[in-house]
């Protein structure tokens, strides 16, 4: 397992950060922004992301403030809560850790339900997995503290947003480090 995130080595999830679901969750203001943040760090630095929508359908596409920073994702939507039970999401990221990028660091909602069970899942697919805990969120603060915990006990490893920004840039002084500052000001 890789302790640090790696620009090069790495893909981003963002998980379900839809119209009808994200007003309901714990914090949503900080877990979208953190989410935008991420997204747009991944689009400097060559990262590939990935966007599920469960059911978009009933729950609406991912909300607009997201939409600028996910306009060249591949955005898919899903049934199942984990995103490597849906077929095309699963073959999406593995494809993509078969072209190196073994490092995948999820952000999104619900922290206790389709990001918990996408993480284990894909550590139990042998990536090394992050999650943002602060571009996650549950409608209740203590489901996601539960689910952080559980990710972390399954060899999860729990990130903040600069941090995992900070490891992709690993160092300071170039072009992409100035770019990216005014995300972590």
């Amino acid at each position: 397992m890789s302790a640090l995130l790696s620009a090069h080595h790495a893909q981003l999830l963002i998980i379900d950060m839809q119209e009808k679901l994200l007003p309901a969750m714990d914090e949503p203001d900080l877990t979208l922004a953190n989410c935008a943040r991420l997204a747009q760090a991944a689009n400097r630095l060559g990262a590939p992301l990935t966007v599920s929508e469960q059911y978009p359908k009933g729950i609406g596409a991912s909300v607009e403030p997201l939409r600028t920073h996910i306009s060249g994702a591949c955005v898919l939507e899903k049934m199942s809560f984990s995103c490597m039970g849906d077929s095309a999401i699963a073959a999406r990221l593995m494809e993509l850790k078969a072209a190196g990028r073994r490092q995948i660091l999820i952000c999104g909602i619900e922290a206790h339900v389709c990001v918990l069970q996408s993480a284990i899942a894909a550590k139990a697919a042998g990536f090394d997995v992050f999650v943002a805990a602060d571009a996650t969120s549950s409608r209740a603060s203590a489901s996601k503290a539960l689910a952080l915990s559980r990710m972390s006990h399954a060899g999860v490893q729990i990130v903040s947003t600069e941090m995992a920004i900070f490891e992709w840039l690993a160092v300071a002084g170039t072009a992409d480090f100035k770019a990216l500052m005014p995300l972590v000001k």
